[in-house]
């Protein structure tokens, strides 16, 4: 055990856990396999797009030149010399008052500058020729696509860490990425500690409670990007979790503890990460929920020693782990992102620390609202179901009131490439 725990910021802790940040190793996988995964390099166009001068609709392709002058009153009449469709090349240029009947991506005919679309253009049929009376003049260009506007050979399309969806998908076979460049997952091991615990099919017992917070984390992980790797609970034997720990931690890029971090008489984390040799980076922040979170590190691995407490481990993994995951998949936004808004409920509790207030967001007039959601207690489960943000209200402060300006940090977002800063660090480094 610890004898003595000195509370930090939040900001520093989150800093001491990203000094072992690092990117993950790459993998190629079947671009039919890669959705949802994050990209390791760079996305490159292998050929301009469009690839040629093209028709964007369909319609006749003319020379400029032989339009000007027409109007309603004297409409300028050209011979359709062919019929050209996607894939096809026109056999012959056009000269002067031809044009060529074209479709939506036919390479523009030679000796062409300009497309007339369908119903800017009347047919007429003449002695078994096809003839096209125009009532406007057309500019160069007019209506064409043109070779490389959209993308030229060789730029970067999509950065590194991008998650890969449908659109992603689109511009990786646009570009002929079959085997398509990815980051291998981050393997993250997962234990629940006390002979408490049951399992989520198990009936209630007296003393005893279900095990929600592998499940819960183990999705957190998925949603981060991670590969969950459940290892099971840690039963309170000091020697069997001394033995499970330095065991699972040989096949995982990070280990994850839920509970076992307090100061009770079977909390064994910092006694173990003590015999590992584990360098203990720091064992209290400065926030509730959670202000028990440890973090270790043996070997360049980190040890995540959050709280056994449902909401305290949730708000210990957005702030602390995900961070690191995402950075190993190569996110350049790795951090929750933090907006200024409003408080949109009275939270009289008051704050030693920063407080992190379980909260729905909602949006109005061009601002952005916040409500706490259900019971502000650490041990409390169903209030997660129903937040999408998290209120932190400063340390030192008496409580907070429905219009006040806070700190909302959002969980579905983006990301952010800063770090949640407290507001009391922020005023002394400003003093």
């Amino acid at each position: 055990m610890f004898e003595e725990r000195t509370a930090i910021y939040v900001n520093d802790a989150i800093n001491e856990v990203m000094k072992y940040k690092k990117h993950g190793d790459i993998e190629y996988v079947d671009i039919e396999n890669c959705d949802g995964r994050y990209l390791a390099e760079p996305i490159k166009a292998d050929h301009n797009i469009p690839p040629f001068d093209r028709s964007p609709l369909d319609g006749f392709a003319v020379r400029s030149q032989d339009t000007q002058g027409a109007s309603k009153e004297h409409p300028v009449r050209l011979e359709v010399i062919e019929t050209v469709g996607a894939g096809g090349v026109a056999t012959e240029p056009a000269k002067e008052g031809q044009a060529v009947r074209v479709m939506t991506g036919t390479i523009m005919p030679e000796g062409c500058d300009a497309i007339v679309m369908f119903e800017l253009a009347h047919e007429v049929m003449e002695n078994d020729k096809t003839y096209i009376d125009i009532k406007r003049p057309f500019q160069s260009g007019d209506f064409v696509s043109f070779e490389g506007e959209e993308t030229k050979k060789g730029e970067d399309l999509i950065k590194p860490g991008t998650k890969i969806h449908a659109g992603t998908i689109a511009v990786l076979s646009t570009f002929g990425y079959k085997r398509v460049p990815v980051v291998k997952k981050p393997v993250v091991g997962i234990y629940a500690t006390g002979t408490e615990l049951l399992d989520v099919d198990e009936p209630l017992q007296p003393g005893k409670i279900r095990n929600s917070n592998s499940y819960m984390i183990s999705s957190q992980v998925r949603q981060a990007g991670g590969d969950a790797r459940y290892f099971g609970k840690l039963i309170d034997d000091f020697d069997e979790c001394y033995k499970a720990v330095k065991e699972s931690l040989e096949e995982v890029d990070i280990l994850i503890t839920t509970g076992g971090v307090s100061v009770g008489d079977f909390d064994y984390l910092p006694e173990i990460y003590q015999k590992l040799g584990a360098n203990v980076l720091f064992n209290k922040i400065q926030m509730r929920p959670g202000s028990v979170t440890t973090v270790a590190e043996k070997d360049g691995k980190l040890l995540f020693g959050l709280s056994g407490n449902p909401s305290a481990c949730f708000v210990g993994f957005e702030l602390y782990t995900r961070p690191w995951i995402k950075y190993y998949l190569c996110s350049a936004k790795p951090h929750v992102e933090t907006v200024k808004g409003e408080l949109n409920k009275d939270f009289p509790k008051p704050n030693p620390f920063t407080r992190f207030i379980r909260s729905k967001l909602s949006f109005a007039e061009g601002k952005v609202f916040a409500t706490p959601v259900g019971m502000d207690k650490s041990q409390v489960v169903t209030s997660l179901a129903h937040s999408d943000c998290l209120v932190a209200v400063p340390g030192g402060t008496r409580g907070y009131h429905a219009g006040d300006e806070v700190d909302i940090l959002l969980l579905t977002s983006e990301g952010s490439d800063k770090p949640f800063m407290d507001e009391k660090k922020r005023r002394n480094l400003n003093e």
